[in-house]
């Protein structure tokens, strides 16, 4: 561990808050990912039991709640700038396009599935996207 990083917990992030290794970041944010579908699917499942709808029409985007938390606090985290800003719109604008894309791909799929894929494709590349580009923007503008 480096003399920078201050905290024991997961995802590792250095004195100033901000999570140290990509790897950790997709870690942390698609566990809260799967944290969501599973909340989702229990309460689709109850809303079914009590007579409520269909199992499998809750909107399955809902899954991307705990990894913005993350990806705000990470945000906070970096110094205000120019960096962080372009980086965290970036991330928005591609994660979003790939999570749409997928949508609609799997169109045939109920909104509870073919939601929760769409945030597990916009968690991936908003964390890649974020974590490289806040990064690399970082070191170049010092």
């Amino acid at each position: 561990m480096s003399d920078r990083e201050t905290r024991d917990g997961f995802p590792r992030r250095d004195a100033e808050g901000r999570v140290v290794a990509l790897g950790d970041l997709l870690g942390v944010t698609l566990a809260g990912v799967v944290i969501g579908a599973l909340a989702l699917v229990l309460f689709d499942w109850t809303f079914e039991l009590i007579g409520s709808g269909d199992f499998g029409q809750a909107n399955g985007w809902l899954a991307v709640i705990l990894p913005a938390w993350l990806f705000l606090e990470d945000f906070r985290a970096w110094s205000f700038g120019a960096a962080r800003v372009v980086a965290a719109l970036v991330a928005v604008v591609l994660g979003v396009a790939g999570g749409l894309l997928v949508a609609g791909l799997a169109d045939g799929l109920p909104p509870l599935a073919s939601g929760t894929l769409a945030a597990t494709v916009f968690t991936v590349v908003y964390a890649i996207v974020w974590f490289n580009g806040v990064h690399w923007l970082a070191r170049r503008t010092g």
